[in-house]
């Protein structure tokens, strides 16, 4: 099962990733004011992954590809890594559809 992280950046902001089983990093969120901004972040990836239609799927300047996964609203609440190819980009996507809805959150001290 994956698992959200949660961590502090050196600028105080609170950020997650969601990790799927293997520890690879498949989503990452924007910096956070606060801790319980970070868990509202979390809460809504776990609701938008079963939704397809709220990843925004990009293909890069450079050919390369990656996705955005948005809110209900239209704000990205996670942006994943560069993929080489289409069907890593898709992989990814898939990865955060199987692992998000019953991810464990730990705290990274």
């Amino acid at each position: 099962m994956g698992k959200f992280v949660v961590s502090v950046r050196k600028n105080g902001e609170y950020q997650f990733n969601l990790k799927a089983t293997n520890g690879q990093i498949i989503l990452s969120s924007e910096g956070y004011s606060s801790e319980s901004g970070c868990m509202n972040g979390i809460e809504s990836v776990k609701k938008n992954a079963l939704d397809d239609g709220r990843f925004d799927r990009i293909t890069t300047a450079a050919g390369k590809f990656r996705f955005n996964l948005k809110a209900g609203n239209g704000q990205i609440i996670g942006s994943s890594e560069t993929y080489e190819s289409e069907s890593g980009r898709d992989n990814g996507i898939e990865s955060v559809k199987k692992n998000a809805p019953d991810a464990e959150v730990v705290t990274e001290e």
